[in-house]
Protein backbone atom coordinates (compact mmCIF):
# COMPACT_ATOMS: atom_id res chain seq x y z
CA UNK A 1 0.00 0.00 0.00
CA UNK A 2 1.62 3.33 -0.96
CA UNK A 3 0.24 6.98 0.81
CA UNK A 4 -0.27 7.97 -3.26
CA UNK A 5 -2.69 6.20 -3.09
CA UNK A 6 -4.77 7.27 -0.11
CA UNK A 7 -6.53 9.88 -1.82
CA UNK A 8 -7.92 8.54 -4.99
CA UNK A 9 -9.76 5.51 -2.15
CA UNK A 10 -13.29 5.90 -2.63
CA UNK A 11 -13.43 5.98 0.72
CA UNK A 12 -10.95 8.59 1.75
CA UNK A 13 -13.01 11.01 -0.71
CA UNK A 14 -16.35 9.62 0.96
CA UNK A 15 -14.66 10.98 4.28
CA UNK A 16 -13.37 14.20 3.21
CA UNK A 17 -16.80 15.06 1.81
CA UNK A 18 -18.46 14.55 5.11
CA UNK A 19 -15.79 16.24 6.40
CA UNK A 20 -16.52 19.44 4.54
CA UNK A 21 -20.17 18.85 4.44
CA UNK A 22 -19.49 18.87 8.49
CA UNK A 23 -17.41 21.75 8.56
CA UNK A 24 -20.28 23.42 6.16
CA UNK A 25 -23.11 22.56 8.57
CA UNK A 26 -20.46 23.45 11.56
CA UNK A 27 -19.97 26.90 10.39
CA UNK A 28 -23.29 27.53 9.46
CA UNK A 29 -24.20 27.02 13.04
CA UNK A 30 -21.87 28.62 14.21
CA UNK A 31 -22.70 31.94 12.57
CA UNK A 32 -26.13 31.37 13.76
CA UNK A 33 -24.89 31.42 17.45
CA UNK A 34 -23.04 33.33 17.23
CA UNK A 35 -25.29 36.15 15.63
CA UNK A 36 -28.07 35.34 18.34
CA UNK A 37 -25.79 35.70 21.24
CA UNK A 38 -24.73 39.08 19.69
CA UNK A 39 -28.08 40.31 18.88
CA UNK A 40 -29.12 38.80 22.75
CA UNK A 41 -26.07 40.62 24.59
CA UNK A 42 -26.92 43.95 22.73
CA UNK A 43 -30.49 43.83 23.27
CA UNK A 44 -29.45 43.34 27.27
CA UNK A 45 -27.49 46.07 27.06
CA UNK A 46 -29.57 48.67 25.05
CA UNK A 47 -32.65 47.34 28.26
CA UNK A 48 -30.66 48.57 30.85
CA UNK A 49 -29.57 51.66 28.65
CA UNK A 50 -33.39 52.38 28.68
CA UNK A 51 -33.95 52.01 32.23
CA UNK A 52 -30.80 53.91 33.67
CA UNK A 53 -32.12 56.92 30.96
CA UNK A 54 -35.60 56.42 32.58
CA UNK A 55 -34.55 56.52 35.85
CA UNK A 56 -31.57 59.73 35.48
CA UNK A 57 -33.46 61.83 32.56
CA UNK A 58 -35.78 63.29 34.51
CA UNK A 59 -34.14 63.96 37.81
CA UNK A 60 -33.62 67.54 39.05
CA UNK A 61 -30.52 69.23 38.19
CA UNK A 62 -29.13 69.07 41.90
CA UNK A 63 -30.06 65.63 42.71
CA UNK A 64 -28.43 64.65 39.09
CA UNK A 65 -25.48 66.06 39.65
CA UNK A 66 -24.74 64.22 42.97
CA UNK A 67 -25.68 61.17 41.43
CA UNK A 68 -23.51 61.81 39.08
CA UNK A 69 -20.38 62.28 40.97
CA UNK A 70 -21.40 59.14 43.51
CA UNK A 71 -21.60 57.33 39.94
CA UNK A 72 -17.74 58.70 39.10
CA UNK A 73 -16.81 56.96 42.10
CA UNK A 74 -18.13 53.75 42.18
CA UNK A 75 -17.25 53.34 38.99
CA UNK A 76 -13.62 53.85 38.29
CA UNK A 77 -12.95 51.55 35.55
CA UNK A 78 -14.95 53.55 33.43
CA UNK A 79 -16.77 50.74 31.97
CA UNK A 80 -20.07 52.70 32.75
CA UNK A 81 -19.85 56.63 31.88
CA UNK A 82 -22.31 58.52 33.07
CA UNK A 83 -21.59 62.53 31.72
CA UNK A 84 -24.06 65.87 31.76
CA UNK A 85 -22.94 68.23 29.10
CA UNK A 86 -23.94 71.74 28.54
CA UNK A 87 -25.78 73.02 25.05
CA UNK A 88 -22.10 73.80 23.87
CA UNK A 89 -20.74 70.10 24.51
CA UNK A 90 -18.37 70.88 27.70
CA UNK A 91 -18.52 68.44 30.32
CA UNK A 92 -20.60 69.42 33.56
CA UNK A 93 -20.65 66.51 35.59
CA UNK A 94 -20.17 62.80 35.51
CA UNK A 95 -16.95 60.25 33.74
CA UNK A 96 -14.61 62.28 32.11
CA UNK A 97 -14.41 61.76 28.55
CA UNK A 98 -12.09 62.52 25.72
CA UNK A 99 -15.33 63.19 23.17
CA UNK A 100 -13.91 64.22 19.51
CA UNK A 101 -15.39 67.40 18.54
CA UNK A 102 -18.94 67.70 16.80
CA UNK A 103 -19.50 64.07 17.87
CA UNK A 104 -22.38 64.34 20.35
CA UNK A 105 -24.20 67.04 17.38
CA UNK A 106 -23.92 64.08 15.13
CA UNK A 107 -25.16 61.52 17.73
CA UNK A 108 -29.18 60.87 17.55
CA UNK A 109 -31.04 61.20 20.50
CA UNK A 110 -33.06 58.87 22.75
CA UNK A 111 -31.86 56.11 20.68
CA UNK A 112 -29.14 53.35 21.63
CA UNK A 113 -26.44 53.72 19.31
CA UNK A 114 -22.95 52.21 18.98
CA UNK A 115 -19.42 54.69 19.30
CA UNK A 116 -15.61 54.35 19.58
CA UNK A 117 -13.72 56.13 22.14
CA UNK A 118 -10.21 56.42 22.36
CA UNK A 119 -8.25 54.52 25.78
CA UNK A 120 -5.17 53.76 26.45
CA UNK A 121 -4.42 54.23 23.23
CA UNK A 122 -6.87 52.44 21.76
CA UNK A 123 -10.39 52.69 20.44
CA UNK A 124 -12.89 51.17 22.76
CA UNK A 125 -16.45 50.31 21.78
CA UNK A 126 -19.27 51.55 23.54
CA UNK A 127 -23.41 51.81 23.39
CA UNK A 128 -24.98 54.67 24.81
CA UNK A 129 -28.36 56.98 24.59
CA UNK A 130 -27.76 60.76 24.36
CA UNK A 131 -31.03 62.58 26.19
CA UNK A 132 -31.65 66.38 26.02
CA UNK A 133 -32.63 67.63 29.25
CA UNK A 134 -35.60 70.45 29.41
CA UNK A 135 -32.92 72.97 30.46
CA UNK A 136 -30.90 72.02 26.92
CA UNK A 137 -28.26 69.82 28.72
CA UNK A 138 -27.16 66.79 27.15
CA UNK A 139 -27.38 63.31 28.97
CA UNK A 140 -25.17 60.83 27.87
CA UNK A 141 -25.83 56.96 29.30
CA UNK A 142 -23.31 54.22 28.02
CA UNK A 143 -21.47 51.46 28.41
CA UNK A 144 -18.36 49.52 27.58
CA UNK A 145 -18.87 46.46 24.81
CA UNK A 146 -15.51 45.55 25.82
CA UNK A 147 -16.54 42.77 27.71
CA UNK A 148 -18.74 41.39 24.85
CA UNK A 149 -16.30 41.92 22.51
CA UNK A 150 -13.53 39.77 23.84
CA UNK A 151 -16.46 36.79 25.06
CA UNK A 152 -16.53 37.09 20.94
CA UNK A 153 -12.74 36.94 20.40
CA UNK A 154 -12.84 33.71 23.04
CA UNK A 155 -15.85 31.92 21.33
CA UNK A 156 -14.14 32.50 17.78
CA UNK A 157 -10.86 31.54 18.76
CA UNK A 158 -12.32 28.10 20.12
CA UNK A 159 -14.66 27.85 17.00
CA UNK A 160 -11.20 27.86 15.02
CA UNK A 161 -9.38 25.62 16.94
CA UNK A 162 -11.89 23.13 17.13
CA UNK A 163 -12.37 23.44 13.50
CA UNK A 164 -8.13 22.72 13.33
CA UNK A 165 -9.01 20.13 15.79
CA UNK A 166 -11.97 18.07 14.44
CA UNK A 167 -10.38 18.40 10.59
CA UNK A 168 -6.90 16.67 11.56
CA UNK A 169 -9.20 14.06 13.19
CA UNK A 170 -11.59 13.97 10.24
CA UNK A 171 -8.15 13.59 8.22
CA UNK A 172 -6.96 11.06 10.19
CA UNK A 173 -9.85 8.88 10.30
CA UNK A 174 -9.89 9.21 6.44
CA UNK A 175 -6.80 8.38 6.25
CA UNK A 176 -7.75 4.93 8.01
CA UNK A 177 -10.27 4.41 6.44
CA UNK A 178 -8.90 4.61 3.30
CA UNK A 179 -5.91 2.51 4.00
CA UNK A 180 -8.21 -0.28 4.84
CA UNK A 181 -10.02 0.02 1.90
CA UNK A 182 -6.60 0.19 0.42
CA UNK A 183 -5.17 -3.27 2.09
CA UNK A 184 -8.95 -4.92 1.31
CA UNK A 185 -8.63 -4.21 -2.51
CA UNK A 186 -5.44 -5.30 -2.50
CA UNK A 187 -6.40 -8.09 -1.43
CA UNK A 188 -9.23 -8.68 -4.31
CA UNK A 189 -7.17 -7.41 -6.69
CA UNK A 190 -4.69 -10.64 -5.79
CA UNK A 191 -7.47 -12.77 -5.81
CA UNK A 192 -8.88 -11.80 -8.88
CA UNK A 193 -5.55 -11.96 -10.61
CA UNK A 194 -5.06 -15.61 -9.48
CA UNK A 195 -8.69 -16.55 -11.16
CA UNK A 196 -7.61 -14.75 -14.39
CA UNK A 197 -4.31 -16.84 -13.90
CA UNK A 198 -6.66 -19.98 -14.29
CA UNK A 199 -7.49 -20.91 -10.28
CA UNK A 200 -11.34 -20.53 -10.61
CA UNK A 201 -11.55 -22.13 -7.30
CA UNK A 202 -9.87 -18.93 -6.02
CA UNK A 203 -12.67 -16.54 -4.35
CA UNK A 204 -12.63 -12.52 -3.23
CA UNK A 205 -12.15 -12.19 0.31
CA UNK A 206 -15.01 -11.38 2.52
CA UNK A 207 -14.62 -9.81 6.28
CA UNK A 208 -18.06 -10.67 7.98
CA UNK A 209 -18.96 -6.81 8.19
CA UNK A 210 -22.19 -7.30 6.15
CA UNK A 211 -20.77 -3.63 4.54
CA UNK A 212 -20.91 -2.93 0.44
CA UNK A 213 -18.09 -4.58 -0.55
CA UNK A 214 -18.55 -7.59 1.50
CA UNK A 215 -22.34 -7.88 0.08
CA UNK A 216 -20.44 -7.08 -3.81
CA UNK A 217 -17.96 -10.41 -2.91
CA UNK A 218 -20.60 -12.78 -1.70
CA UNK A 219 -22.21 -11.62 -5.28
CA UNK A 220 -19.15 -12.17 -7.20
CA UNK A 221 -18.27 -15.39 -5.49
CA UNK A 222 -21.58 -17.04 -5.78
CA UNK A 223 -20.98 -15.57 -10.06
CA UNK A 224 -17.49 -17.86 -9.65
CA UNK A 225 -18.99 -20.51 -8.42
CA UNK A 226 -21.29 -20.68 -10.94
CA UNK A 227 -18.32 -20.18 -13.61
CA UNK A 228 -16.32 -22.85 -12.04
CA UNK A 229 -19.07 -24.82 -12.57
CA UNK A 230 -20.06 -24.52 -15.81
CA UNK A 231 -16.25 -24.48 -16.54
CA UNK A 232 -16.12 -27.67 -15.13
CA UNK A 233 -19.06 -29.09 -17.30
CA UNK A 234 -17.70 -27.66 -20.74
CA UNK A 235 -14.16 -29.59 -19.62
CA UNK A 236 -15.84 -32.84 -18.96
CA UNK A 237 -17.94 -32.58 -22.17
CA UNK A 238 -15.97 -33.20 -24.61
CA UNK A 239 -14.33 -36.54 -22.55
CA UNK A 240 -18.15 -37.68 -22.15
CA UNK A 241 -19.12 -37.26 -25.44
CA UNK A 242 -15.57 -39.02 -26.63
CA UNK A 243 -16.75 -41.70 -24.29
CA UNK A 244 -20.86 -42.16 -24.47
CA UNK A 245 -21.09 -41.44 -28.50
CA UNK A 246 -17.77 -43.55 -29.68
CA UNK A 247 -19.73 -46.76 -28.34
CA UNK A 248 -22.96 -45.90 -31.14
CA UNK A 249 -20.22 -44.34 -33.56
CA UNK A 250 -17.95 -47.57 -33.62
CA UNK A 251 -21.20 -49.90 -33.84
CA UNK A 252 -22.40 -47.97 -36.99
CA UNK A 253 -18.85 -47.67 -38.54
CA UNK A 254 -18.34 -51.63 -37.79
CA UNK A 255 -22.20 -52.21 -39.13
CA UNK A 256 -21.37 -50.71 -42.39
CA UNK A 257 -18.13 -51.84 -43.34
CA UNK A 258 -19.19 -55.47 -42.48
CA UNK A 259 -22.10 -54.92 -45.07
CA UNK A 260 -19.35 -53.30 -47.79
CA UNK A 261 -17.32 -56.53 -47.43
CA UNK A 262 -20.42 -58.85 -47.58
CA UNK A 263 -22.30 -59.69 -50.67
CA UNK A 264 -25.95 -59.77 -48.58
CA UNK A 265 -29.27 -59.69 -50.28
CA UNK A 266 -31.13 -56.85 -50.20
CA UNK A 267 -32.63 -57.76 -46.87
CA UNK A 268 -28.89 -57.59 -45.50
CA UNK A 269 -28.34 -54.23 -46.85
CA UNK A 270 -31.82 -52.89 -45.24
CA UNK A 271 -31.47 -54.28 -42.27
CA UNK A 272 -27.59 -52.49 -42.26
CA UNK A 273 -29.14 -49.28 -42.72
CA UNK A 274 -32.06 -49.99 -40.62
CA UNK A 275 -29.69 -50.08 -37.95
CA UNK A 276 -27.42 -47.38 -39.17
CA UNK A 277 -30.29 -45.24 -38.77
CA UNK A 278 -31.56 -46.02 -35.05
CA UNK A 279 -27.53 -45.61 -34.19
CA UNK A 280 -27.49 -42.41 -36.19
CA UNK A 281 -30.63 -41.54 -34.29
CA UNK A 282 -29.09 -42.38 -31.20
CA UNK A 283 -26.65 -40.37 -31.64
CA UNK A 284 -28.37 -36.75 -33.14
CA UNK A 285 -31.20 -37.51 -29.67
CA UNK A 286 -27.98 -37.24 -27.75
CA UNK A 287 -27.17 -33.43 -29.37
CA UNK A 288 -30.22 -32.59 -29.63
CA UNK A 289 -30.80 -32.70 -25.89
CA UNK A 290 -26.64 -30.92 -25.39
CA UNK A 291 -28.37 -28.32 -27.53
CA UNK A 292 -31.57 -28.66 -25.57
CA UNK A 293 -29.68 -28.21 -22.27
CA UNK A 294 -28.14 -25.38 -23.51
CA UNK A 295 -31.01 -23.16 -24.63
CA UNK A 296 -32.39 -24.07 -20.94
CA UNK A 297 -29.37 -22.77 -19.48
CA UNK A 298 -28.88 -19.60 -21.58
CA UNK A 299 -32.00 -18.14 -19.86
CA UNK A 300 -33.60 -17.28 -23.17
CA UNK A 301 -37.11 -18.90 -22.38
CA UNK A 302 -37.64 -17.25 -19.20
CA UNK A 303 -39.27 -14.34 -21.37
CA UNK A 304 -42.02 -16.82 -22.16
CA UNK A 305 -42.72 -17.18 -18.33
CA UNK A 306 -46.88 -17.42 -17.24
CA UNK A 307 -48.67 -18.41 -14.81
CA UNK A 308 -48.15 -22.46 -14.13
CA UNK A 309 -50.87 -24.50 -12.82
CA UNK A 310 -48.20 -27.16 -11.44
CA UNK A 311 -51.63 -29.44 -11.08
CA UNK A 312 -52.40 -29.55 -14.77
CA UNK A 313 -48.67 -29.92 -15.35
CA UNK A 314 -48.42 -33.62 -13.44
CA UNK A 315 -51.97 -34.10 -14.96
CA UNK A 316 -50.56 -34.19 -18.56
CA UNK A 317 -47.45 -36.27 -17.61
CA UNK A 318 -49.56 -38.29 -15.88
CA UNK A 319 -51.87 -38.93 -19.11
CA UNK A 320 -48.70 -39.23 -21.06
CA UNK A 321 -46.75 -41.76 -19.66
CA UNK A 322 -49.85 -44.36 -18.50
CA UNK A 323 -49.34 -46.47 -20.98
CA UNK A 324 -45.83 -47.10 -20.67
CA UNK A 325 -46.33 -47.76 -16.67
CA UNK A 326 -48.61 -50.28 -18.15
CA UNK A 327 -46.91 -51.89 -20.43
CA UNK A 328 -43.92 -52.19 -17.29
CA UNK A 329 -46.02 -53.56 -15.12
CA UNK A 330 -45.60 -50.33 -12.77
CA UNK A 331 -48.52 -48.44 -11.25
CA UNK A 332 -48.48 -44.77 -11.65
CA UNK A 333 -50.08 -42.66 -9.20
CA UNK A 334 -51.33 -38.81 -9.07
CA UNK A 335 -51.59 -37.18 -6.08
CA UNK A 336 -52.63 -33.72 -7.29
CA UNK A 337 -56.49 -33.36 -7.21
CA UNK A 338 -59.20 -32.05 -5.70
CA UNK A 339 -57.19 -28.58 -4.23
CA UNK A 340 -56.83 -25.39 -5.54
CA UNK A 341 -54.59 -24.33 -8.31
CA UNK A 342 -50.77 -24.33 -7.43
CA UNK A 343 -49.64 -21.29 -9.78
CA UNK A 344 -46.47 -20.22 -10.31
CA UNK A 345 -44.34 -18.07 -13.13
CA UNK A 346 -42.50 -20.60 -15.53
CA UNK A 347 -42.62 -22.21 -18.84
CA UNK A 348 -45.34 -24.73 -18.84
CA UNK A 349 -43.58 -27.14 -21.57
CA UNK A 350 -40.46 -27.16 -19.50
CA UNK A 351 -41.86 -28.25 -16.51
CA UNK A 352 -43.63 -30.99 -18.37
CA UNK A 353 -40.65 -31.85 -19.78
CA UNK A 354 -38.75 -31.91 -16.36
CA UNK A 355 -41.29 -34.10 -14.88
CA UNK A 356 -41.13 -35.84 -17.55
CA UNK A 357 -37.54 -36.82 -17.36
CA UNK A 358 -37.98 -37.46 -13.90
CA UNK A 359 -41.10 -40.30 -14.38
CA UNK A 360 -39.12 -41.94 -17.34
CA UNK A 361 -36.30 -42.38 -15.03
CA UNK A 362 -38.72 -43.79 -12.78
CA UNK A 363 -40.17 -46.36 -14.69
CA UNK A 364 -37.00 -47.71 -15.78
CA UNK A 365 -35.52 -48.43 -12.60
CA UNK A 366 -38.59 -49.13 -11.15
CA UNK A 367 -39.30 -53.41 -11.00
CA UNK A 368 -42.73 -54.62 -12.06
CA UNK A 369 -45.13 -54.39 -9.27
CA UNK A 370 -44.00 -51.35 -8.15
CA UNK A 371 -45.39 -48.20 -7.93
CA UNK A 372 -44.34 -44.62 -9.34
CA UNK A 373 -46.07 -41.31 -7.19
CA UNK A 374 -46.36 -38.01 -8.61
CA UNK A 375 -47.58 -35.30 -6.36
CA UNK A 376 -47.49 -31.55 -5.43
CA UNK A 377 -46.14 -30.25 -2.37
CA UNK A 378 -47.11 -26.88 -1.13
CA UNK A 379 -46.28 -25.28 2.24
CA UNK A 380 -45.62 -21.88 3.79
CA UNK A 381 -43.95 -19.54 0.91
CA UNK A 382 -43.12 -22.35 -1.69
CA UNK A 383 -44.43 -24.89 -3.94
CA UNK A 384 -43.94 -27.56 -5.74
CA UNK A 385 -43.53 -30.93 -7.74
CA UNK A 386 -42.04 -34.21 -5.96
CA UNK A 387 -41.53 -37.71 -7.82
CA UNK A 388 -40.93 -40.85 -5.69
CA UNK A 389 -40.33 -45.08 -7.00
CA UNK A 390 -40.10 -47.64 -5.41
CA UNK A 391 -36.59 -49.04 -7.15
CA UNK A 392 -33.54 -49.50 -6.27
CA UNK A 393 -32.87 -45.97 -5.60
CA UNK A 394 -29.45 -43.66 -6.22
CA UNK A 395 -26.48 -44.09 -3.52
CA UNK A 396 -25.99 -41.08 -1.48
CA UNK A 397 -22.38 -40.31 -2.78
CA UNK A 398 -23.65 -40.23 -5.96
CA UNK A 399 -26.63 -38.14 -6.02
CA UNK A 400 -25.24 -34.82 -6.98
CA UNK A 401 -23.17 -36.46 -9.92
CA UNK A 402 -26.13 -37.75 -11.45
CA UNK A 403 -26.82 -34.39 -12.26
CA UNK A 404 -24.07 -33.83 -14.98
CA UNK A 405 -24.15 -34.63 -18.11
CA UNK A 406 -23.64 -38.34 -19.40
CA UNK A 407 -23.00 -39.28 -15.83
CA UNK A 408 -24.79 -43.00 -15.87
CA UNK A 409 -25.21 -44.27 -12.12
CA UNK A 410 -25.02 -48.04 -13.83
CA UNK A 411 -21.59 -49.13 -14.35
CA UNK A 412 -22.87 -51.51 -16.88
CA UNK A 413 -25.26 -49.01 -18.45
CA UNK A 414 -27.78 -51.57 -20.27
CA UNK A 415 -30.66 -49.51 -19.52
CA UNK A 416 -31.30 -47.48 -22.45
CA UNK A 417 -30.49 -43.60 -22.15
CA UNK A 418 -27.86 -40.74 -22.64
CA UNK A 419 -27.04 -39.33 -19.35
CA UNK A 420 -28.95 -36.39 -20.14
CA UNK A 421 -31.95 -36.74 -18.45
CA UNK A 422 -31.02 -35.24 -14.71
CA UNK A 423 -29.08 -33.07 -16.64
CA UNK A 424 -31.97 -30.81 -18.16
CA UNK A 425 -34.06 -31.61 -14.96
CA UNK A 426 -31.48 -29.52 -13.12
CA UNK A 427 -31.03 -27.03 -15.90
CA UNK A 428 -34.88 -26.16 -16.00
CA UNK A 429 -34.75 -26.08 -12.21
CA UNK A 430 -32.22 -23.46 -11.86
CA UNK A 431 -34.09 -21.85 -14.79
CA UNK A 432 -37.32 -21.56 -12.53
CA UNK A 433 -35.37 -21.12 -9.57
CA UNK A 434 -36.63 -23.94 -7.96
CA UNK A 435 -34.16 -26.24 -5.74
CA UNK A 436 -33.73 -29.74 -7.11
CA UNK A 437 -33.19 -32.07 -4.06
CA UNK A 438 -32.18 -36.20 -4.56
CA UNK A 439 -32.87 -38.54 -1.47
CA UNK A 440 -33.71 -41.88 -0.30
CA UNK A 441 -37.51 -43.06 -0.52
CA UNK A 442 -36.64 -46.16 1.69
CA UNK A 443 -37.08 -47.90 -1.14
CA UNK A 444 -36.71 -46.40 -3.95
CA UNK A 445 -35.38 -42.54 -5.22
CA UNK A 446 -37.32 -39.44 -4.51
CA UNK A 447 -36.67 -36.52 -6.09
CA UNK A 448 -38.08 -33.23 -5.91
CA UNK A 449 -38.47 -29.86 -7.44
CA UNK A 450 -39.30 -26.76 -4.90
CA UNK A 451 -39.03 -22.84 -4.76
CA UNK A 452 -39.81 -21.46 -1.41
CA UNK A 453 -40.75 -18.02 -2.95
CA UNK A 454 -43.13 -18.72 -5.79
CA UNK A 455 -43.53 -14.92 -6.41
CA UNK A 456 -40.10 -14.60 -8.08
CA UNK A 457 -39.79 -15.07 -11.67
CA UNK A 458 -36.33 -16.84 -11.45
CA UNK A 459 -34.28 -15.99 -8.36
CA UNK A 460 -31.91 -19.20 -6.97
CA UNK A 461 -33.48 -20.52 -4.50
CA UNK A 462 -30.87 -22.64 -2.19
CA UNK A 463 -32.01 -25.26 0.53
CA UNK A 464 -30.83 -28.49 1.65
CA UNK A 465 -33.12 -31.32 1.01
CA UNK A 466 -33.41 -32.91 4.80
CA UNK A 467 -34.78 -28.98 5.12
CA UNK A 468 -37.46 -29.52 2.15
CA UNK A 469 -37.97 -32.77 3.33
CA UNK A 470 -39.41 -31.51 7.22
CA UNK A 471 -41.17 -28.20 5.93
CA UNK A 472 -43.05 -29.16 2.61
CA UNK A 473 -42.81 -33.01 2.25
CA UNK A 474 -44.61 -35.85 4.20
CA UNK A 475 -42.61 -38.72 5.77
CA UNK A 476 -44.29 -41.21 3.89
CA UNK A 477 -46.09 -42.30 1.44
Amino acid sequence: MRLVDLPRTTSFQLALRFLLLFGAASLILFGFLYWQTAVYVRGRVDDWLTREQSVFGPMERDNLLRRLTAHVVADPTLERPFTLFDGSGQRVAGTTLDLPVGMLAAMPQDVAMAFDLARGGQDIKFRGILHRRPAGELLLIARSMEGQRKFAAVLIDAFVWGALFTTLLGLIGAAIVGADSVRRIDAVTRAIRRIVGGDLSERLPTHDRADDLDRLAVVINDMLGELERLMREVKGVCDNIAHDLRTPLTRLLAGLERSRRRNGSTEDYAAAIDEAVQETRGVLNSFAALLRIAEVESGARRTGFLDTDLREVLADVAELYEPAAEQAGVRLRLIADGGAPLVMRGDPSLLFEAVGNLVDNALKFTPRGGCVTLRVVSGTGGIGIEVVDTGPGIPRDEQDAVLRRFYRAEASRQTPGSGLGLALVAAVARLHGMDLAISDARPGCRVTLVRLDASDDGAAVVTQAVALERRLLPTSL
